[in-house]
């Protein structure tokens, strides 16, 4: 699955410049890009780096580009989670069962389900700049019309429609992350990236439900509109398309009038197994990131016998310290020049914590239960990064928004099942028997996980 670390860009663009005698040159990048004079020196440096064996520095423009694509992630998620925060205000002064409430609430992941993928692929085709603003731009129109439209089934349409637009940063934040960052330094970047959800899930349970309960469902709608559509004049503005690893067609062996065998940018998922291989893993380690996210409350106060301030206290701590462990995991992964290593490593984990939760419930330890919980949280949620930036790496400049869009579904599908079949299976067998069986799923993603990383630049 290793692609020759000869065969990318900078090797294509030293090959030209070596055979007409001129330097690095916009022409035969991607049509439309603005930065072209800058992905030209960047180019340089990065081929001078390799020539020298040492690690490409990070380009100045990298740290905006993951800023926008922090903050872009980070609207849409804002939009996606409002539905469910405006719960409390449906159910207890509006009279909607809980049942059709959570259905409401929902509207925004099927949306964002039916069109991950698809974006992604846009992406591949067009770039990223203007996936991601326009997706933005209708996610805030969205936003606009759930405000404006009275009814709970307007509230729904509206929602998916968002959810469905709100799927373009999704994919395409990540990809642009990882186009600018070296290999070197995409642990951290995509860590930091991560963080835009649990970022963009606080804003909405922040302001949400307060707006809600005092100026009602419409006013609630108006701070993802204001967020999405400020973030989208910003992409728009700020983002620069990555260099892409494109030959000139001038260059190609079928414009010299050569038959090749290969098509230039393969399709990886007929390459082998890699990418499959992480999409499993990935759906697996879901099970116990979302059966403690959705089911971790309840069983600190019902099992544990937590109180519901020290509860609450001990998720919102949980959370905070996964968001920085992503960070943790991803320079980690820099450091030893592997993600799939480590990503093996968070499933050994992973089945180990889940297992020691259920102990600590068995043995009714209440303070040792809080600690486990706060140690499976962090595990549950590291794997993330890891996974996606080994997907984008694997999939190559040119597939990697598909590949992304795909990694995103299955993961949201996953998380979809989690939720009532967990669920069933505690009212049936009791929480700790119910974390075994959940411990089981990063146990069968050990032997999944591939020995070795592969690359596609």
């Amino acid at each position: 699955m290793r692609s020759r670390q000869d065969d990318g860009p900078n090797s294509n663009r030293r090959r030209e410049a070596s055979r007409d005698g001129r330097g690095d040159s916009p022409q035969g990048m991607r049509s439309g890009d603005a930065a072209g004079s800058q992905r030209s020196s960047q180019g340089t440096v990065q081929a001078t780096a390799t020539a020298t064996g040492t690690p490409a520095p990070t380009p100045a423009k990298a740290w905006l580009m993951l800023l926008l694509g922090v903050g872009a992630q980070t609207a849409g998620t804002t939009f996606v989670s409002a539905p469910a925060f405006l719960i409390p205000e449906l159910t207890t002064h509006l009279g909607m069962p809980l049942a059709q409430a959570g259905l409401l609430a929902a509207a925004p992941t099927v949306g964002m389900v039916l069109t991950l993928i698809a974006w992604g692929a846009l992406a591949d085709r067009i770039g990223e700049r203007w996936v991601i603003s326009t997706g933005l731009a209708l996610t805030a129109s969205a936003a606009l019309g759930a405000a404006l439209t009275p009814g709970y089934a307007a509230l729904a349409v509206f929602g998916m429609l968002g959810g469905a637009a709100a799927a373009s940063s999704n994919a395409a934040s990540g990809r642009v992350v990882v186009g600018w960052f070296p290999r070197h330094r995409r642990g951290l970047a995509m860590g930091i990236r991560q963080m835009a959800q649990p970022l963009g899930v606080t804003i909405a349970a922040l302001a949400v439900p307060t707006t809600a309960a005092s100026h009602g469902l419409a006013a609630a709608m108006v701070l993802p509109m204001v967020l999405n559509g400020a973030l989208a004049i910003a992409c728009a503005l700020g983002i620069a398309n990555p260099p892409r690893s494109t030959r000139s067609s001038s260059q190609s062996p079928q414009a010299a009038g050569i038959p090749s065998q290969h098509p230039q940018h393969p399709n990886p998922y007929r390459r082998g197994s890699f990418l499959w291989r992480i999409h499993t893993v990935s759906v697996l380690l879901v099970v116990p990131q979302f059966t403690l996210s959705t089911f971790g409350l309840v069983w600190l106060i019902a099992d544990a016998g937590l109180d519901g301030i020290t509860a609450g206290a001990t998720v919102s701590a949980a959370q905070m310290i996964g968001a920085l462990g992503r960070i943790a995991i991803g320079v980690w992964s820099d450091r030893i020049g592997s993600r799939v290593r480590l990503l093996r490593w968070v499933a050994v984990a992973g089945a180990a914590t889940m297992a020691i939760a259920a102990l600590t419930d068995v043995a009714a330890l209440r303070p040792a239960a809080a600690a486990a919980f706060v140690v499976a949280t962090i595990v549950s949620v590291a794997d993330n990064g890891l996974a996606f930036t080994s997907v984008a790496e694997a999939a190559g400049p040119q597939w990697s928004g598909t590949a992304l869009g795909a990694q995103n579904t299955g993961q949201f599908v996953a998380a979809s099942v989690v939720g009532p079949t967990i669920g069933a299976l505690v009212a049936a067998v009791g929480y700790p028997i119910a974390f075994c069986l959940v411990a089981l799923a990063p146990l069968a993603a050990i032997p999944l996980v591939p020995a070795e990383d592969a690359h596609s630049e």
